[in-house]
């Protein structure tokens, strides 16, 4: 059950509105979220996210990542956080954007391979080697 107001455009106010016009025409879609409904209670947090993932997840085609390569970062770090919403919503779109079967479960191998490695040098409390310092 959600904490806030799911708004639509009947409900939300004229900037929050400006911006599920920006997510439709960006995306080409007359689809808007949940995830972007919920945020249209603040509509300047909306904004700032909105324009945030449009910058990183590359809606407007910026960077140097692909784009499966990008939800695929963004569904790891859902998956640690264990956001529901994120886990779902990302991987829809990860798979969307091409990601095959074999891909995601070798993205599951390794966090499942990381998360035993990292949980191993922090009980054992292993010193860092020194060739893997980052130096300034």
């Amino acid at each position: 059950m959600p904490t806030v107001k799911l708004l639509d455009d009947h409900t939300a106010s004229p900037e929050a509105k400006e911006v599920f016009d920006d997510i439709r025409s960006t995306r080409n879609t007359d689809y808007v979220n949940n995830a972007w409904r919920a945020q249209a209670n603040n509509p300047a947090m909306l904004k700032r996210n909105w324009e945030k993932a449009k910058t990183i997840m590359g809606d407007t085609g910026e960077g140097s990542l692909d784009p499966i390569t990008k939800e695929m970062i963004y569904l790891t770090v859902s998956i640690m956080n264990n956001c529901e919403y994120c886990i779902h919503s990302h991987t829809h779109f990860a798979r969307e954007k091409g990601m095959t079967e074999k891909q995601y479960n070798e993205m599951l191998d390794i966090i499942g391979l990381a998360t035993e490695g990292n949980r191993m040098m922090t009980a054992m409390h292993v010193p860092v080697d020194e060739k893997f310092q980052v130096k300034t």
